[in-house]
């Protein structure tokens, strides 16, 4: 049994240094193949057989086929990406207004006890309660436009 064990001071520090090196590359990698494919499939630009073709150049040959999509395709990987933040984050602003008008809207109810309320202590007059409450019962506009104006 004359194999050779190498301790830890038997592998020198440039060594270590090297081996990290080679493993983060190797992730960036596999990080960059990932994004291409992701890319491949959000882009509504192409076709099918488009997107087959780059997907089967990406696996067959990665390094050639990311490095030529790339090249070919790099520019607008940006472009893509940032459209489909922008869709997020509206759809996203979308359901949160949704959510809170849906909570913060009184019905049409609230808004006539309030204006008999505000007709009660005198705040408007019969005339604007009848206009305010024509608008609150048609569903034109919510009272509080009309309120406010003799509320100040």
């Amino acid at each position: 049994m004359s194999a050779q064990t190498y301790l830890a001071y038997d592998y020198p520090l440039l060594s270590v240094f090297w081996s990290m090196l080679w493993f983060f590359l190797w992730i960036m990698w596999f990080v960059l193949l990932l994004r291409v494919v992701v890319d491949i499939f959000r882009d509504d630009s192409m076709s099918g057989w488009a997107k087959a073709g780059w997907l089967v150049l990406t696996v067959v040959l990665p390094f050639l086929g990311v490095f030529v999509y790339l090249i070919a395709r790099g520019k607008n990987m940006g472009r893509r990406e940032i459209s489909q933040a922008r869709a997020q984050q509206a759809a996203f602003d979308a359901h949160i207004r949704e959510a809170a008008g849906a909570q913060a809207r009184p019905s049409s109810v609230d808004e006539l006890a309030k204006l008999s309320e505000i007709r009660a202590r005198g705040d408007i007059t019969d005339d604007e309660f009848r206009r305010a409450k024509e608008l609150v019962l048609t569903g034109h506009g919510p009272a509080e436009h009309d309120t406010n104006r003799g509320a100040g």
